[in-house]
């Protein structure tokens, strides 16, 4: 399976945890404790939700990047 690139929403909520949405993949939903842990229930979510629409033969989202950029920038948190 080809990587494609999805633009996440994350948000802190005030309990301490992080939530994550895409409006490239209408569904998506991921939360974690850490922003680290959150990127990664997303990507698992993600790649669960793509092979649902490839197994079931429906059409990925239009906002579904094919193929990754040849550069991109990417915003991480880093504790200090």
């Amino acid at each position: 399976m080809a990587e494609r690139l999805i633009r996440l929403h994350l948000e802190r909520r005030p309990e301490g945890v992080s939530l994550v949405t895409s409006d490239d993949l209408p569904g998506l939903l991921a939360q974690g404790c850490s922003i680290a842990e959150t990127i990664g229930v997303a990507q698992d979510a993600a790649r669960r939700l793509i092979e649902s629409h490839i197994e079931h033969g429906d059409p990925l989202p239009e906002g579904l990047s094919a193929d990754l950029p040849p550069k991109f920038e990417l915003s991480i948190p880093v504790a200090a």
